[in-house]
């Protein structure tokens, strides 16, 4: 395993888990991007994987929000990361969240072996529950960054990712069409409103069925 020296003077492995989570339009991306960028500069071999599933802005690049790119390896499961991944030093891996549960154990065998591994991903769902494997890369990393948007309704840092369309899939691409950051007191409340209207319209519709 590849060596390094510790500010304390003693050896360690250079293999390790980065997380850089939050919620939609917080900078999760950019900031993959930059540590990856850094990395390049650094003469290390790097690769970057995201989902097979995403191609919002590029079939084959990491884009983020702010339009930043860097090539990357579009695969469709976490067991291929593993498999192509075997000369490099800097593994990048961005929209974690939309990767299987073994995505984990992944980061931790390439971390064992010497590779550091940047993961990026959203930490929560629509509904605000945790999101793929996220959770478990949180519980096992070495590092964990937590980048926040800025709500868009009140200006307080941004605490989730509320969708602004009717669906209930737990998977859905989308952009500030389809979502908005909102720090958790503004979330809870547009939640009762949505609440609130479902069940007007549901009174209203009613007596229309019953005619």
């Amino acid at each position: 395993m590849k060596k390094e020296e510790s500010i304390h003077g003693e050896r360690r492995g250079r293999g390790r888990i980065e997380v850089i989570c939050g919620s939609m339009f917080s900078g999760k991306t950019e900031e993959l991007i930059r540590r990856m960028k850094r990395a390049e500069f650094a003469r290390q071999r790097v690769e970057i994987y995201k989902p097979l599933v995403d191609t919002r802005y590029s079939k084959d690049d990491v884009v983020s929000h702010d339009h930043n790119v860097i090539p990357s390896t579009p695969v469709d499961s976490s067991a291929e990361i593993l498999l192509l991944s075997g000369d490099i030093d800097v593994v990048g891996i961005d929209e974690a969240q939309f990767f299987d549960n073994g995505l984990a154990d992944v980061c931790n065998e390439l971390a064992n072996r010497g590779v550091r591994v940047i993961v990026a991903g959203l930490d929560m769902d629509y509904l605000g529950k945790p999101f793929g494997p996220i959770p478990y890369l949180l519980a096992i990393a070495d590092e964990v960054t937590k980048v926040h948007a800025i709500c868009v309704r009140c200006g307080s840092l941004a605490y989730i990712s509320h969708r602004l369309v009717h669906n209930d899939k737990r998977v859905l691409l989308g952009e500030k069409q389809e979502y908005e950051p909102l720090c958790r007191e503004c979330y809870n409340k547009a939640v009762a409103a949505e609440k609130a209207n479902d069940t007007s319209a549901a009174v209203t519709a009613a007596p229309s069925a019953a005619k």
